[in-house]
């Protein structure tokens, strides 16, 4: 039964929003339609108040989020009606009682995630409504919030629960206090200001190391910590049927998306004392315990207050400030966002810098300071005597005024967003939500608001550009002096003193840069591009002597400059973008891997303009979506642009990975994940242009009797197989297929099924190797395939199990250890997984297997090794000397072979690291051993990817690593030799 049309006979609904009206109406009538079945629904919408219905209708016309809820779920209202909560917020404790009465009925984190999502959606549109018809502002923001921690809390009470007969409880802390993880929240959560569609930015923690209890195994508090935390986070954050909680965004924890998920107490205060960045601190003002364990949260700020506030006025604060405004404003200019009143010129962001500033700069002293909310730091503004009363109105006026805006706009489809929209209908949609007249009447009063917090702003914030007059004129002398230098308008002597009193070395310096000025490439320079480096030099000189290597910074640095004369392009990005040279002298500085690069790949300075992608590599589904993006640009026959793009790809991904590693924002296990993670896309491209390529000629190969197609796999060996990529690493590779042993393709021009794949495997191969302009993508190697270099390059998926089986040596078993489908079908990777176990997971008589990989690794040091002059020296090879990397992934293979008949876990993963892990978890390990392994393990290979970076070899001084070779060669003697192995079971 539709409402009836005399219903809203009195209601008001602007012109410009009448068919908004009307389709929202409609979708009313299906909805109640839809549950006619139940009256009593009916009833309660037919017996609204005259003014309840002036609201529905203006809260639906407003927000579509609401209708939605409204026509999917009509009893939502009538449920509303009676707890009186589209007129007066619940409490907290009413809150809290429902949810936890809802949670007390789910058996399941499936049903817990429905429950969840349910309830939310009830409050929200709760939440909504208040806000639409005229809640005040803090109110919305303050119940957001509140609605935020109680969906934390209970959903982490629930899992504790409900996980902890599989995964027991944290062990006490020292002090016999119980422990449980630690949930601050960041940014407007941590305030109590939470926007209507916002993000929750967390941080998790945990006070003190050890293992769980109680449970059917014990974890130590870290992988159980992270476990949980990863559990909450799908929680809320997870799309389901039901929609979602909140969004959660965990990238500002120590590291970002390179860090541990969760830290214990020593970790946190570790790393913000040490490697703590500016605008962390800027992050951590608002950070406050929100969920979990509320007591040992507000120990853990206590313990970072240090590094938040400085003791001493702290006016530097003001200058991070600029920077990050200054970012902001370019970004918003690339993107065109001028529109966006977050990030906009007078907007949400400047007003939250103007109070920021103060609470840097005198939060140390003035402790009243030191609160997240930033309605209650205002307050403190005026009794400190820092703002004037009439500043601070205004300021918060016109906050509430942009914050009220903010709601009205993501009110509409519960989406974050601060853009104003474009089209007329939305448009009047926030003038009504506004209360004016037009959306010409909002303009105007929008750009008066944001003409007086600028006013403040600017007030407050100054723009660099307006610096006194003497940082101009030295700043300016100083370019002089550079110019004049760079010119050789100096003798000798005093280029040398000024050259010397920068920091650089001498006379190597001066001679390299008189080399470089005099060379034939500048002396043949057009003028254009001659006048673009003169520009380019003084601040390049400038830039590298504000470096702590000057000499080797500018040696690095000068091959690039070299490599652009002619393409002088390159010259004015580093001249119209002075951002970029510190930058790049930071980055050639610290590895001329990277200044290498940079000087063959010029194209891989465009990544320098934009810090926020240069310093944060993209996880494996945002590289797909880049490749796929940039390849669906190029014509799908023009092979020689493909491969062009994809080698850009690849090196401009790998300069990420490479520039966040030196900048200490990636932990050694996130840069192979992410060098992984690119070749694996890489190559599943690959292998996609390839297969396109040969079936337009050849058509499909025939499939197996009982399968619809034919199928192709890529298998990973080695590093790529246990996710342990390095810099410049290769690929070991294994082609395997599926297909009818006889059959031929059915194109107009066929060949015979192994013909086809065995040219699929070749086509794959010169992909990836072919040199081009950019390069090459990788160096394959595919000697790991049946019989090696003797063998077919590709295999049926049935001989490869029949050569595993019968033929295959230890070692080409060992291989197997680290092997994992890479690309290609996903039945057929499970197929060989299944192999694999089979193959590793068999019966060995180990003493014999113990001999053969002995034997095999004394081989590999004999001729791998770094040999006698090298260790007089006092040197070591990382991976292939007694004690080296090698040793513990010969460990770790044997034991796989050994054991994994009666310990069928060890063949659940590829990498080294797990493994470990796994043998710890199994008993074959003690947990110490383990934890000296993986040390070891770890040590060595960070070792390597900074020899990699600095191109240098394996060998390493072998004084650093006395106590990680000891360890090794201890648990070397016990497991693998022999002699010791008989000694003791005689005992």
């Amino acid at each position: 039964m539709p409402l009836p049309e005399s219903w809203f006979a009195e209601i008001d609904i602007p012109a410009a929003l009448e068919s908004t009206w009307r389709e929202a109406r409609v979708r009313l009538d299906e909805g109640l339609e839809s549950s006619a079945g139940d009256g009593s629904i009916l009833d309660s919408w037919l017996s609204l108040e005259p003014t309840r219905r002036e609201e529905l209708a203006r809260v639906v016309v407003l927000s579509d989020f609401a209708l939605d809820a409204l026509a999917t779920r009509p009893a939502l209202l009538p449920v509303l009606l009676d707890s009186g909560e589209l007129e007066t917020a619940p409490s907290r404790a009413q809150i809290e009682e429902t949810l936890r009465e809802r949670l007390a009925e789910a058996d399941s984190e499936e049903t817990l995630h429905r429950a969840l999502r349910r309830f939310r959606q009830a409050r929200m549109l709760g939440i909504v409504w208040r806000d639409l018809n005229g809640a005040d502002m803090w109110q919305t923001a303050g119940k957001v919030s509140e609605l935020a921690e109680v969906c934390l809390d209970g959903a982490l009470g629930w899992l504790e629960t409900h996980l902890a007969p599989r995964w027991g409880m944290p062990a006490p802390r020292a002090d016999g206090m119980a422990q449980r993880l630690i949930v601050l929240g960041m940014g407007k959560l941590g305030a109590g200001e939470l926007n209507l569609s916002s993000d929750i930015d967390l941080i998790f923690g945990f006070a003190e190391k050890g293992t769980t209890q109680g449970g059917e195994r014990e974890y130590e508090h870290q992988q159980y910590f992270t476990k949980l935390g990863q559990k909450l986070i799908a929680a809320l954050d997870a799309i389901t049927a039901d929609g979602f909680v909140f969004r959660v965004d965990m990238r500002l924890r120590p590291m970002g998306d390179g860090g541990p998920l969760v830290g214990n107490f020593n970790a946190l205060t570790g790393y913000y004392q040490d490697q703590g960045r500016e605008w962390e601190r800027f992050a951590m003002l608002k950070a406050r315990p929100v969920a979990g364990d509320l007591n040992a949260g507000r120990q853990l700020l206590d313990l970072l207050s240090p590094f938040i506030y400085r003791k001493y006025l702290d006016f530097g604060a003001i200058e991070s400030l600029r920077e990050m405004k200054a970012m902001i404003h370019r970004e918003v200019k690339r993107l065109g966002r001028d529109d966006n009143i977050k990030l906009g010129r007078g907007g949400i962001r400047e007003v939250e810098f103007v109070v920021q500033a103060f609470q840097l700069i005198r939060g140390g002293r003035d402790t009243e300071l030191q609160i997240p909310s930033l309605r209650d730091a205002m307050k403190q503004l005026v009794s400190l005597e820092l703002l004037p009363q009439p500043v601070v109105d205004e300021l918060r006026g016109d906050y509430e005024f942009l914050r009220n805006l903010e709601h009205a706009l993501q009110a509409q489809q519960d989406r974050q967003t601060q853009q104003l929209p474009s089209d007329s209908e939305n448009q009047a949609r926030l003038a009504m939500a506004m209360r004016m007249p037009d959306w010409t009447s909002l303009r105007e009063a929008l750009h008066q608001c944001r003409e007086r917090i600028r006013g403040h702003f600017d007030a407050v914030v100054a723009d660099p550009d307006d610096e006194s007059q003497t940082a101009d004129d030295e700043s300016s002398e100083g370019d002089a002096v550079w110019h004049q230098l760079w010119h050789g308008e100096m003798d000798d002597a005093e280029a040398e003193r000024v050259m010397a009193a920068a920091g650089y070395d001498l006379p190597e310096a001066l001679r390299r840069l008189k080399a470089f000025r005099d060379s034939r490439g500048v002396q043949a320079m057009q003028r254009i591009g001659y006048e673009r480096l003169e520009a380019v030099m003084p601040m390049l000189l400038q830039a590298a002597a504000d470096s702590e290597t000057p000499t080797t910074a500018l040696e690095r640095v000068l091959p690039l400059i070299e490599a652009v004369l002619r393409r002088t392009a390159y010259l004015s990005l580093l001249r119209e973008n002075p951002q970029v040279l510190p930058s790049l002298i930071r980055l050639c500085a610290a590895s001329p891997w990277i200044a290498e690069q940079l000087a063959r790949h010029p194209i891989l300075l465009d990544e320098l303009l934009t810090p926020a992608t240069l310093y944060s590599p993209a996880d494996k589904q945002r590289l797909a979506d880049e490749l796929r993006q940039t390849l669906a640009r190029i014509p799908e026959d023009d092979e020689e642009g493909w491969l062009e793009a994809m080698r850009v790809f690849k090196q401009t991904q790998v300069l990420r990975v490479a520039a966040s590693d030196i900048a200490g924002g990636r932990v050694l296990m996130k840069v192979s994940d992410y060098l992984t993670a690119i070749a694996e896309v890489v190559l599943d491209s690959v292998l996609q242009m390839a297969w396109r390529s040969l079936t337009a000629r050849f058509g499909q190969p025939k499939p197996r009797d009982g399968s619809d197609e034919a199928a192709f796999l890529v298998v990973g060996y080695g590093k790529l197989g246990g996710i342990e990529l390095g810099y410049g690493s290769d690929l070991d590779l294994v082609f395997l297929y599926d297909a009818a042993p006889r059959g031929v393709t059915d194109g107009a021009k066929s060949i015979d099924n192994l013909m086809f794949f065995t040219r699929l495997g070749q086509r794959i191969i010169h992909l990836l190797s072919v040199t081009t302009p950019s390069g090459t993508l990788y160096e394959v190697d595919m000697r790991l395939r049946p019989s090696g270099n003797a063998g077919l390059l590709v295999s049926s998926l049935q001989a490869f199990a029949e050569y595993q089986r019968k033929d295959a040596w230890i070692w080409e078993h060992q291989a197997l250890v680290r092997a994992r489908a890479v690309a290609g079908d996903r039945a057929l990777g499970e197929r060989f997984e299944a192999v694999r176990r089979e193959v590793l997971g068999r019966e060995r008589e180990c003493d014999e297997l113990r001999r053969e990989v002995v034997r095999m690794r004394l081989k590999m040091r004999e001729h791998l090794g770094s040999g006698g002059d090298a260790r007089e020296a006092g040197q070591f090879h990382l991976k292939q000397d007694a004690g080296g990397l090698v040793d513990i992934e010969f460990m770790n293979q044997y034991a796989v072979l050994a054991l994994s008949a009666r310990t069928p876990e060890l063949l659940e993963v590829t990498d080294n690291m797990r493994l470990m892990d796994a043998l710890a978890e199994s008993g074959t390990l003690s947990e110490q051993d383990a934890r000296d392994l993986q040390a070891a393990y770890l040590a060595y290979r960070d070792a390597s990817h900074r020899a990699s970076l600095a191109k240098r070899g394996s060998l390493v001084s072998s004084e650093g690593f006395a106590d990680h070779r000891e360890h090794i060669l201890t648990l070397w003697q016990r497991w693998m030799d022999p002699e010791a192995e008989s000694e003791t079971n005689d005992q």
